[in-house]
This record gives structure tokens, sequence and C-alpha cells, in this order.
């Protein structure tokens, strides 16, 4: 294997993902971020079964363990009445398949010490604002500054990537996100994923998360889906009024939406929703929400951007650069569109403004979530699993 220079864009997941690999492969690694000191943004995260196969193999799973939720089960009622409208079975409580909740922070910094013990030269403050290549190699530049060149850039700068020319369509809602103390009082269980609706323009969910970077506290992560045109002002009525509403929709939210008591606690996120068709350039690779973004519904967004990493760099393991990029576009491309699609077809039944599709979700949908052999389609899906990462 040839040994190359390579840059990356971007220390979030899929970065700090190729990063270890490619140090691991013998490359040698620049990976470059905004931030001027290492830090997440976010709350809460699910890694699906395929995303802990990746973690597994980078060596980082067994602290991802230590410090996340098991999460057995994805349930929703309907406010009003308080039917089920959204029940997924990973598979047998205390069985080997579940979800992991973890908080983006613990991911995070779990990944970046795993990278500390590696000969990776990390880059601050480097706000790159483009890319060129040439008969030298490929190039990334800042306002001041030209890096290069590199054999190979990866961009995994996320949704709003100075380097991607993806298209993509904004989604109706958004959603706030927070992080609080797991209640144990409260009657939702600790091992799973709890959501309520109503209709599909109120949603609102806890997501137990394990413990943060230095604490053993447990955690729990709390959201609220908002229009995307007033997430900017919330919340305009006010912090009491907005959590009135909620508790007035969902009285088990009581016990984790008190201890929000100023607004910033909620971190707002607007998503979007766009595939590349050719997830590369000459001497580029795009990953995660560089080259894909959906909404969050189906819990893949982590997981797409580890798999993303992995076969990249497997690809590189054993072919020159320009044909690994083509290898990794072709291995991910039925997989991610897969997905793809079904985020667009699922989305609007669980957030949007339409009065029809609640009521084919609660009673068309939901009983038939519950038979074989949808029952077991759905477990997949949720994994990760319905067709070959």
């Amino acid at each position: 294997m040839t040994p190359y220079n390579i840059g990356i864009v971007g220390c979030g997941v899929g970065g700090l993902a190729s990063a270890i690999n490619l140090t691991r492969q013998g490359h040698t690694v620049d990976i470059f971020d905004k931030f001027e000191t290492p830090s997440p943004i976010g709350s809460g995260l699910v890694i699906q079964p395929v995303g802990q196969a990746v973690l597994k193999d980078l060596g980082c799973l067994e602290a991802v363990l230590a410090k996340s939720a098991p999460i057995y089960t994805m349930h929703g009622t309907e406010s009003s009445s308080g039917i089920s409208v959204l029940h997924v079975d990973y598979g047998p409580e205390n069985g080997d398949v579940f979800g992991l909740g973890i908080h983006r922070g613990t991911l995070f910094q779990i990944l970046f010490d795993h990278l500390q013990t590696l000969r990776v030269n990390l880059i601050p403050s480097s706000h790159i604002t483009k890319s060129s290549v040439n008969a030298q190699g490929r190039h990334v530049e800042t306002q001041t500054q030209t890096h290069g060149p590199y054999d190979l850039i990866i961009d995994a700068s996320g949704a709003h990537s100075p380097l991607s020319p993806i298209k993509t369509r904004p989604l109706t809602f958004g959603a706030l996100w927070g992080t609080v103390d797991w209640v144990d009082s409260s009657p939702l269980p600790k091992n799973r994923l709890t959501q309520c609706y109503r209709g599909a323009s109120k949603m609102m969910g806890v997501l137990p998360l394990g413990t943060l970077p230095n604490d053993d506290t447990p955690k729990a992560a709390v959201f609220w889906s908002e229009p995307r045109e007033t997430l900017p002002a919330w919340p305009s009525s006010g912090l009491e009024a907005w959590k009135d509403e909620a508790i007035g929709l969902w009285s088990e939210f009581a016990p984790f939406i008190s201890q929000i008591t100023q607004a910033d606690q909620m971190t707002p996120a607007t998503y979007d929703h766009g595939t590349l068709r050719q997830p590369y350039q000459d001497r580029l690779a795009i990953i995660g929400d560089a080259a894909h973004q959906a909404s969050p519904q189906l819990g893949q967004g982590a997981n797409m951007a580890l798999l993303d990493a992995k076969v990249l760099c497997k690809a590189l393991e054993s072919h020159n650069i320009d044909k690994a990029l083509k290898l990794y576009a072709r291995r991910r491309f039925a997989h991610v569109r897969l997905y793809q699609i079904f985020s667009s077809v699922f989305t609007p039944f669980y957030q949007s403004n339409s009065a029809i599709l609640p009521p084919v979700r609660n009673y068309v949908f939901n009983p038939l979530s519950r038979i074989w052999p949808v029952r077991t389609m759905l477990t997949r899906l949720v994994c990760g699993t319905l067709i070959k990462p």
C-alpha cells in the first residue's frame, strides 16, 4: 500500500474516524477544523449497530459502551389519545442488538482521545474557504494561507461544507435539543427512546444518553420539534409558556424539561435533504453530511459518517486514489440512497403540517409495524442493516 499525504477538513465523527483509520494504515494525516480548542456541537445521538461495528474496528467501542445508554426500543404515542403510533424493537431486552444513546461530546472525546495516541497533525482555527487541484496535488485554503499539496483531501466538514457542491432542500421542521439529568423517578424506561406527538406538527422526546466526559451523572437528551421559520425566535412567547404547552401535551416530559431554566440550554437545529450524485472529485473525497443530508428521524446521521469513513479507508488499502474514490462511491451508493428515500418518505408522517398523514400513521402504518415481516424490516432499517452498508 502506498502511503499518502492526506488532509481532512472537519474534526467531527467522520473526520476523526477517517484520521484514526488512515494513520493506522501508515498515511500522513493533517486534520483541519474551525475550533480554537477541540469541542463538539449538539446534544444526543444514537449509535446504531452498523456504527458500533465501525467503532469496534477503530478500537473505541469498549469506551463508548462504558459511557452510553443501551436503547432496546423506540416508542411513540399520540398525545390526545395515548395510543401507540411508533414502536420499533431492536431485539430482546438485554440482548446483543441495541442502539447506544450517547452525547455528542462524549463520542467526540472518546474518538479525539484515541486520535491523540496517533501521529496526526491537528490544525485548529482553520476556516477553510476553498480547495484547488494542480499537478502537484490538492490544496485547501483559508483567507490567509494555503495548505498542501496533498495526495487526497477528505471533506468531512458537515452540512455547511465550503468544499461540497451538494444542493439540498430545507425541511419544514427543525428541533431544539437540550441535555438534562436523567430522572430516576420518571416512569419512562431508561433503555428506551420515548417520543410523544400531537399529529405531526408537535413532537417531543427523551433519549437516555449515558454519561458525559469526566461526569458519572446519567444524562438524557430532550428535544422539541419546531417549524424552521419560527426556530430563530424561539421561545417568542417565553420559556414558561413553552413548558406549559409541552407538559400539557405530555405530562411525562415535566421532570426533564423542568431542568431547563434558560432558553440557551436548548440548542436549535435545522435540517435539509439532499445527496451528491458523485461524492468525490479529483483528489477530493466527500463524506458524512457534506455528501448526504436527511432528517434525523431514522437516527442514522453519525452512523452514515462512520460508514463513509470506513469504506473510503478500506478502498485506499488496496487501490490507488483514483480507483479508491470510485470504489468508495460505488460501495456506498445503494445504502445511502435507500436510507435517503426512507427518510424522505417517513419524515412527513412525524414532522409536517399534514392533517392526513398522522391518521394514516396511527391507524394503518402502526398496526402493520407490529406484524411480520414489517416489524423485522423496521428493526433492520433502524439498525442500519436493511441492505449491506
